[in-house]
């Protein structure tokens, strides 16, 4: 009887250090060859902001505040916030862009203020705030209708 003798089978291996090196290479290549895309901080763009005028333009000098005796504050003929209102939110937004209006284009803000005779202190004192918070300070008294 003959005995065959098996050759014993190697193990194949497949080396992955090299490996590794070609993928990092790979990796690297694509990374530096890819186009980077512009992030939107990157775009130059300017946002609207106020401009000064070089000429002035014609504005109302002024605003007429009424204050009716049921507490209503109203603007050329259009009511702002309610009677009840503990603030006049909407009368010192409206007040500060006219005051921003008035910045740009170099002339003081002047409010004035016209009450009936039979409005509550605290109505009138509400309008103050308002022109207060708007940084209005140029602001008169006069009498209502």
């Amino acid at each position: 009887m003959v005995k065959l003798k098996r050759k014993l089978e190697e193990k194949i291996s497949i080396p992955i250090a090299p490996m590794i090196d070609v993928v990092f290479l790979l990796l690297i290549y694509f990374m530096v060859s890819a186009s980077l895309a512009r992030q939107e901080a990157d775009l130059s763009f300017q946002l609207p902001g106020v401009v000064e005028q070089a000429v002035p333009l014609e504005l109302p000098d002024e605003q007429i505040i009424e204050i009716r005796a049921d507490g209503q504050v109203v603007v050329n003929d259009y009511p702002y916030d309610r009677p009840q209102a503990q603030q006049l939110d909407q009368l010192a937004k409206m007040l500060n862009r006219f005051h921003q209006a008035c910045q740009a284009n170099q002339v003081e803000a002047l409010v004035t203020i016209a009450p009936v005779d039979c409005v509550a202190h605290r109505e009138i004192v509400k309008v103050m705030d308002a022109c207060s918070r708007a940084g209005i300070e140029a602001v008169n008294f006069t009498l209502g209708e």
